[in-house]
């Protein structure tokens, strides 16, 4: 009997989930004004998702190694990380856990012309330009005014500042080894880069460019975000399996989280209103809750194969979660908490951005 009433609880849960897609995708389409950008770093292109039916709507090429996505500030503008270097296996950990990295990379295979910021015009989903932005970029973050970009060039341990306008790199900060997460703070007074090998983290002024603050987590921090108005933010250490709490007022980590076992963290993301965040934990294939006041775990949700980047739609109701192996892209319903949509994207899916929703 038992065994009877968990196979029927089970079917109805399976009798349910188009339901709840339905009701997902209807409340998406009634107030849904964006659509959902993703590079695949393999195919060197970019799927447009429409936030409304979780369909793809278009593709585009930008580049080789398409990864860092964001949108200008008045969102007619996306701009995309490309580079030439050879795409690597994940490095291998000391005993320790911290990454061992190769300072000659395949340095002799990499295509240098390739590397630089692609620009590309919303209204007609088009490439339009590549700005010189330094070697190897992987990640980036835009100014708050929209007319400068903060670049991390991974490969010479550099972070660089771009004039968008010009074209013209305008200041070299030196930083350590293998920079990646680069986040510009709620203000716009300071941007962060994370370095993946030693696990520092470089606090840099908006006005003189000059490194304010500098401080360590464990190994491989990935990515960084701030809860608006609270001089809180968050950084994950991937190889460690945590997330690093940090205050932003006196830059140094407050306090760090151990994430369920097999966690893997990438990408955090704080939610719109600042009430959570949320990390994606590449190997273990989830998307973890925190209250982002508490720090508290509050839910696990299951989503596609290694997902790395991940973004929020505006209204804070569902996100996005890009799955790199599974060559395809989660829709998480947040008030939820469960995957209700699959959508299949380019080869090896790395970052996402929303976009606006323009007249085409």
């Amino acid at each position: 009997m038992a065994k009877r009433n968990r196979c029927a609880r089970l079917g109805e849960s399976w009798l349910l989930l188009p339901i709840l897609v339905a009701c997902s995708t209807a409340r998406a389409q009634a107030e849904t004004t964006y659509d959902v950008y993703v590079t695949n770093e393999k195919s060197g292109d970019v799927t447009v998702i429409s936030g409304s039916e979780f369909k793809v709507v278009d593709t585009f090429a930008v580049g080789k190694r398409p990864r860092g996505i964001h949108a200008s500030p008045d969102g007619k503008t996306v701009y995309v990380a490309l580079s030439g270097s050879p795409i690597q296996g994940p490095p291998r950990l000391d005993e320790k856990g911290v990454p061992i990295f190769d300072d000659k990379k395949d340095a002799k295979d990499a295509d240098k012309a390739a590397d630089g910021i692609g620009v590309v015009d919303v209204a007609t989903r088009k490439l339009t330009g590549k700005i010189a932005v330094g070697s190897d970029p992987e990640e980036f973050s835009i100014s708050k005014d929209g007319k400068q970009v903060y670049v991390s060039n991974e490969d010479v341990k550099t972070a660089s500042v771009v004039d968008i306008a010009t074209s013209k790199v305008e200041h070299i900060i030196l930083v350590t080894d293998e920079p990646e997460g680069v986040t510009t703070t709620p203000d716009g007074k300071q941007f962060y880069v994370t370095c993946e090998a030693g696990g520092d983290i470089f606090v840099v002024d908006t006005a003189t460019y000059k490194t304010v603050a500098q401080f360590k987590v464990e190994g491989r921090p990935r990515s960084v975000d701030f809860v608006p108005g609270k001089g809180i933010g968050f950084i994950p250490s991937e190889s460690a399996g945590q997330v690093n709490v940090i205050d932003t007022v006196n830059p140094r980590v407050l306090k760090t989280i151990a994430l369920p076992a097999g966690s893997r963290p990438m990408r955090v993301r704080v939610a719109p209103d600042g009430a959570k965040f949320y990390l994606s934990n590449g190997r273990a294939g989830t998307v973890t809750v925190f209250d982002a006041k508490s720090y508290e775990l509050l839910d696990t949700i299951k989503v596609g194969t290694r997902p790395w980047g991940i973004a929020i739609s505006p209204d804070g109701k569902f996100l996005f979660a890009a799955n790199g192996p599974s060559d395809d892209v989660s829709v998480v319903d947040l008030l939820t908490n469960k995957e209700v949509a699959r959508v299949k994207a380019g080869t090896s899916p790395w970052g996402i951005a929303i976009v606006p929703r323009q007249t085409h």
